[in-house]
């Protein structure tokens, strides 16, 4: 009785103890969890509260510094950029603007040119950091990306001076003009050879506003409101007759030829001086007695058909520097014969803006002395395709091999 008592007994006291044990690891687990980390001391706790929050939806390049500048926090944007490599910040001037600020509390913005990672080549990167006080120890960095804004800053600059030349030109032109036919009022044979100078002239002015104002709308306007499909049987037609005069003065024949009944979608206005132009290039840098063909057809893309129409000549062909220039505005392969011509440098630049908004592409070959092909890519307008009358019911678009030979062209004088 006394043995079983004192058993009874040793087993309560070491059940007491097995409690109190466990109860002390709990309670020394939970305040080994609350805690700080090294590393929740060195994010989360250092930076003020809502401060991560502001820095994930800000569109500029954020760097958090702690007081021996490494780096706490940074953007996904300031990795892309380049600021920040194996924990530090690798910009030495901004470095220094960090120390700066940290020692006196001013914040500083400056403007840099960095280098591009990874182009080899001579680019820079514009870029604006502003340096501000982030608490006690902490200081805040922002750069914001400026090489875009830059650029579209230097090509409006251009624009702005390369129309004030051109309208300068035929404006002065026409000012001495009428001061000679002033002078000349009792030469009627030279009253009349003025004037229609002056009128060449007036002509030249009234194209370069009309293409300035087309080129202005074709980069404003969205030509897909007022899409429809559009004939491309049609569109040919229009761009031929818009250049016939000329043609016929030089004696150029103009052919037209491909495949028939194809249609794109798009705006009929826009499609139509895209066109215009490349056909009215093709006559106007030809010499007399050659030829001038527009062919269309059909070829298969993974995203969907294509229609190509394409612009060939016969005439002084392209060089090869400058292939990649030609499409920008106001720029000229031969500036003297471009004016004889009454070119005003805007044709091609209009030509590619109307492409690249109806999801297409132009693109030029061309070889000094033989010629150029320029060709107008856009999508094919397939519900009317769906739609053609005598159109197999499970037509495909290899049953249309790209690589055919295209019918024989009609010759339209």
């Amino acid at each position: 009785m006394d043995v079983n008592a004192a058993v009874a007994a040793v087993a309560a006291i070491a059940g007491v103890c097995t409690g109190v044990i466990a109860m002390l690891a709990f309670r020394w687990s939970e305040r080994d969890q609350a805690r700080p980390t090294r590393s929740s001391l060195h994010t989360d706790a250092v930076l003020p509260p809502g401060v991560d929050t502001v820095l994930s939806v800000l569109r500029s390049s954020a760097v958090v510094l702690d007081e021996s500048d490494s780096v706490v926090k940074a953007s996904s944007a300031a990795y892309a950029l380049g600021l920040v490599r194996g924990g530090k910040l690798a910009v030495e001037p901004m470095l220094h603007m960090a120390r700066d600020t940290r020692r006196d509390g001013e914040i500083r913005q400056v403007e840099l040119d960095l280098p591009r990672r990874g182009t080899g080549r001579g680019e820079a990167l514009a870029v604006s950091a502003r340096v501000a006080p982030l608490g006690s120890r902490l200081v805040l960095l922002l750069v914001e990306d400026l090489t875009e804004a830059r650029r579209i800053e230097a090509v409006r600059r251009d624009f702005v001076a390369n129309v004030s030349h051109e309208l300068k030109t035929p404006v002065g032109a026409l000012s001495l003009l009428s001061e000679a036919v002033m002078d000349a009022s009792d030469d009627p044979e030279a009253v009349t050879r003025f004037a229609g100078r002056m009128q060449i002239e007036a002509t030249r002015l009234t194209n370069l506003v009309q293409e300035l104002i087309d080129l202005s709308r074709v980069q404003n306007d969205d030509p897909l409101d007022d899409a429809e499909p559009v004939r491309v049987d049609e569109l040919v037609a229009e761009a031929i007759d818009r250049s016939r005069h000329t043609a016929t003065t030089k004696q150029i024949t103009m052919a037209a030829g491909g495949t028939g009944g194809l249609y794109v979608w798009g705006h009929r206005g826009q499609l139509a001086a895209a066109l215009g132009n490349l056909v009215e290039n093709a006559v106007n840098y030809s010499p007399a007695h050659t030829r001038v063909g527009i062919a269309a057809r059909r070829v298969a893309a993974p995203g969907g058909d294509l229609i190509e129409i394409a612009v060939t000549d016969q005439g002084i062909g392209i060089p090869d520097k400058d292939k990649e220039r030609i499409f920008e505005r106001f720029y000229r392969v031969d500036p003297a014969r471009s004016r004889a011509t009454g070119g005003t440098g805007l044709g091609l630049a209009i030509v590619k803006h109307v492409a690249a908004s109806h999801g297409g592409e132009v693109t030029v070959w061309s070889t000094e002395g033989q010629g150029s092909t320029f060709t107008l890519r856009l999508p094919e307008a397939g519900a009317v395709r769906d739609r053609s009358p005598g159109r197999p019911e499970h037509d495909h678009p290899h049953d249309h091999p790209e690589n055919e030979p295209l019918p024989a062209p009609e010759v339209l004088p």
